[in-house]
């Protein structure tokens, strides 16, 4: 259980703490890199000094553009600790939506990598509002020439490791957490100290997390289902295994099985990838204690496989959405008597279900679901009427709840069970792809006419990106060269797995696009 002996308002009180309490404990691992609590709170101090010593103020946004490193999590808490409101980017992204997402966010600096230069490099100069870009690795020529940057390790080297005297407090914004939309857009999910905190606390209490925990972390930093492996690591004093992705499934597990992981967070895909490693060669790793999932349903059919793999290890399901972090879980010992369901609120908060008119709806009737408690975003950044979407009036005056949009059952006895998404967004391999998004590239094609993009549901991936191509009259396009087109634009996550050329796309009586003929 979390520690109640020392109060965490803000979010990167708890690496002051934990450096303080457990100094010489080995913090982060990652591939051959090992850094204490003490080494962590140091390089954190150098960085927001740094920070504070070139102009950044309270509220400043800081765009992190990087791989799962030690380094990258030195600059999330180095952001927190000097005032400035941190988000990742995935490293997988392309130069048009990096540009987007720093001008969006008006970010004033940019820590990112040097391998990552080719898609930096054409956007930072466009950026007016961006004073500085803190580099890691060897610079290349090129990347030196650019006014904007610095060495990250020559800022580590020249600044006091003594914390900075910064005033922040609790409803301050901590991040902005990106995710995509039905707009095609990504929209920033504005997030306060106070709701991560909460967040962090409420979820290491029900995974029964102490600070023995050796918690390994393959998922992206930039999903926030990877950054709460962070968090809660840190917030407990425990030890956080690094892994960069999960694309060398035997690199990582070796890795858990050396650096003798406890925790293991998983998505259907990766979960799906260990019982197809299991079927050639039987693998078990009785060391694990918990093991979590979440971004996609865990179907029923998994659970058995997993306990075979895992046979000491606590199974939780878990839902959630980036608007609060975390919606519900299932209490492992349950996983069997309610295979199918997602369980209940998280501790401190509440999640029922409304029918569309705004009326409490009772156990089997599907609703809306909708949540309340500390841990809700503030909104979604320069987006009002979006916000207005998601964020409604309580029962309470001047309370708000957060209109999940997401299609719901509770039965008699109060578990919930996920039934539908009521928008089009895909999720494949735990990450969220705005079909929109994906067609506006395809749209940019020359020779293709008409495209749909939809979710198509998949084994091993939970869904793939599925395109439906109309090509203009006697034009020729390969689906090598619209993939390798789509590759030069987006993250690979996002590339249509399957493109199918059709003669005409049915719409509606309005003139949209029949996706839902397209699906059926």
């Amino acid at each position: 259980m979390v520690k109640s002996s020392k109060i965490i308002r803000l979010l990167h009180e708890s690496l002051s703490y934990t450096a303080q309490n457990y100094s010489e404990k080995i913090a982060i691992i990652a591939g051959n890199e090992k850094l204490t609590y003490k080494e962590f709170a140091d390089r954190t101090n150098s960085l927001a000094n740094y920070f504070h010593s070139n102009g950044l103020k309270c509220g400043d946004r800081v765009g992190i553009y990087m791989d799962n490193t030690w380094r990258c999590c030195v600059a999330i808490y180095a952001v927190l600790m000097s005032g400035g409101v941190f988000h990742i980017i995935n490293p997988q992204t392309k130069a048009g939506k990096l540009r987007y997402i720093l001008e969006d966010s008006e970010a004033k600096f940019l820590i990112t990598d040097e391998h990552l230069s080719k898609q930096f490099i054409p956007v930072v100069n466009h950026l007016a509002l961006l004073s500085q870009v803190i580099c890691s690795g060897d610079l290349s020529e090129k990347t030196k020439k650019i006014e904007k940057v610095i060495d990250y390790d020559t800022i580590l080297e020249n600044f006091s490791s003594s914390p900075p005297d910064i005033k922040n407090i609790s409803v301050n914004l901590a991040a902005l957490i990106y995710t995509s939309g039905t707009t095609g857009s990504p929209k920033g999910v504005m997030m306060t100290h106070q709701a991560m905190v909460f967040a962090t606390e409420s979820i290491c209490e029900y995974l029964r997390l102490t600070e023995t925990q050796r918690i390994l972390c393959a998922i992206p930093l930039a999903f926030d289902y990877g950054l709460y492996q962070l968090l809660m690591s840190v917030r407990m004093g425990a030890t956080l295994i690094l892994e960069r992705s999960f694309v060398f499934p035997a690199q990582v597990l070796k890795s858990m099985e050396v650096n003798k992981a406890t925790v293991f967070p998983g998505v259907p895909t990766i979960f799906r990838t260990l019982l197809s490693m299991n079927e050639r060669k039987k693998i078990s790793f009785p060391f694990i204690e918990r093991v979590t999932n979440t971004a996609a349903a865990l179907s029923p059919d998994l659970i058995p496989q997993l306990k075979e793999i895992f046979p000491n290890g606590l199974i939780f399901k878990m839902y959630g959405i980036t608007e609060c972090k975390r919606i519900s879980y299932l209490e492992p010992e349950l996983i069997d008597e309610k295979i199918s369901s997602v369980g209940k609120a998280i501790p401190g908060t509440e999640m029922f279900l409304l029918s569309s008119d705004g009326k409490p709806l009772p156990p089997g009737e599907i609703g809306i679901l909708h949540v309340r408690g500390p841990h809700i975003m503030q909104g979604y950044w320069k987006k009002d009427k979006l916000s207005k979407v998601m964020l409604k009036k309580g029962q309470i005056p001047n309370d708000r709840v957060l209109c999940t949009q997401d299609l719901f059952i509770q039965d008699k006895e109060g578990f919930f069970y996920f039934k539908a998404r009521s928008d089009d967004i895909i999720k494949t391999r735990g990450e969220k792809v705005s079909p929109v998004e994906v067609e506006n590239v395809l749209y940019s094609i020359k020779g293709i006419k008409e495209v749909a993009v939809i979710g198509s549901e998949d084994l091993l991936l939970g869904e793939i990106v599925k395109a439906f191509v109309v090509l203009e009259d006697s034009y020729e396009l390969s689906e090598r060269e619209i993939k390798k087109v789509c590759s030069s634009k987006l993250e690979n996550f996002m590339i249509p797995k399957e493109i199918v050329f059709i003669d005409k796309l049915l719409k509606t009586s309005s003139g949209k696009i029949s996706k839902k003929n397209l699906k059926q």
